[in-house]
């Protein structure tokens, strides 16, 4: 059987939760760093991975790491690499990535132009070309990461960004990415059958990321991934595990959370993706200003992506909206509310300090994740429930 060492690169902050994902899926952890896990699964591990990894950003296959201090080093250690065990004859091998963080070699379109080379001599010997190689058929796209003077190759299993789910083909100004929505969605308590309100709620991401977890829907069941189209992966593996997200979906499930925001525009927008996505049917979508937000709900959360200062609006209007908000979230006494914003003084104008405050980027953006956990709810007598 296959063994491979996997690397999921993430948003910053986002590290425990992506790790957890990886355990839950059966995965041996190697390592977490900064922005990204390594760990070692089966043959099925890079299907599986892309097919229901939330917090992470992509799926790559580790194939080498070693130092390199100098271009010749760089060279030849990716020379010595047996790349027809990864890259079949006739296969495009395009460096699409190189970066390099606190190293000697910091160009990066050096980098990617050795290292090509130095596949490209590697195949020729191993396929026996002695004039151009042959490069029209499926892509296997290497990635260089360099981090002090420490070169890990990988090859990327995923293609687009594993936050391009397919359902938002729409989106408003400044959209949260769907990564970090559903790391947000994990970091509160929430579970379907409690009230969930997004009163911003914009192009509806949070919502949509958290109906998917609420029904158990794999967040890459409708879209593809590169590495389908490998002859190096046995394609019954893709159909197998297509057909297991499938499986395991919890339809039966009857739950309906809410979305709301002032632009009309934004609402319909957030309609359209709840439908794409397949989850229309749990979400109830309106215009309302979340300034004015009520409820009869005695417990509920609050999960949103208020407009950040430098994002949309002037200073002014942010703090004023930060305030309003306060006064009336506080007036919905047992619940919870979460906060993500990248406005240093948001507790001041909001009103309140947060109990937990996490940080997380939103792509190279600061923001925090300001957490306000109400009371729990009672739980209810199975009697009551008769």
């Amino acid at each position: 059987m296959k063994k491979y060492t996997l690397i999921s690169p993430c948003f910053f902050g986002m590290e425990k939760m992506l790790a957890t994902e990886i355990k839950n899926l059966g995965f041996e952890i190697e390592k977490t760093e900064d922005g990204r896990v390594t760990y070692k699964t089966g043959e099925d591990g890079i299907a599986k991975a892309n097919m229901w990894l939330r917090c992470a950003e992509r799926v790559n296959l580790k194939v080498a790491e070693f130092e390199a201090r100098t271009f010749d080093e760089l060279y030849e250690n990716t020379k010595r690499i047996n790349w027809s065990k990864y890259i079949p004859y006739g296969a495009q091998f395009p460096v699409s990535k190189a970066s390099s963080i606190k190293s000697k070699l910091f160009s990066t379109t050096d980098v990617q132009s050795i290292v090509k080379k130095a596949i490209v001599d590697n195949l020729k010997k191993s396929y026996l070309e002695s004039g151009r190689l042959k490069e029209d058929k499926e892509k296997y796209p290497i990635y260089v990461f360099i981090h002090k003077n420490k070169v890990t190759l990988s090859i990327d299993t995923t293609g687009d960004a594993l936050h391009k789910r397919g359902y938002r083909e729409k989106a408003n100004k400044a959209p949260i990415r769907e990564t970090l929505a559903a790391g947000i969605m994990y970091l509160t308590p929430w579970r379907p059958g409690r009230t969930l309100v997004d009163p911003m709620c914009g192009s509806g991401t949070i919502l949509i990321e958290a109906a998917m977890m609420g029904l158990n829907m794999a967040p890459g069941l409708n879209r593809e991934f590169i590495s389908e189209k490998w002859r190096t992966i046995d394609k019954k593996i893709w159909w197998d595990t297509r057909r297991e997200a499938f499986d395991q979906m919890n339809e039966d499930l009857d739950f309906k959370i809410y979305g709301y925001d002032i632009d009309p525009e934004s609402i319909e927008i957030a309609k359209e993706n709840a439908e794409i996505a397949g989850v229309a049917d749990y979400i109830d979508f309106a215009v309302a200003d979340a300034t004015e937000f009520k409820s009869d709900e005695e417990y509920g959360f609050i999960v949103t992506n208020p407009p950040y200062g430098e994002r949309l609006e002037s200073e002014e209007s942010v703090k004023l909206l930060y305030k309003e908000l306060g006064y009336a979230f506080r007036r919905l006494k047992n619940w919870s509310y979460y906060l993500i914003t990248s406005f240093e003084e948001f507790e001041y104008e909001f009103g309140q300090e947060a109990t937990k405050k996490r940080k997380l980027y939103n792509g190279m953006l600061k923001t925090y994740l300001y957490q306000y956990p109400g009371p729990k709810p009672p739980r209810k007598d199975k009697t009551d429930e008769k």
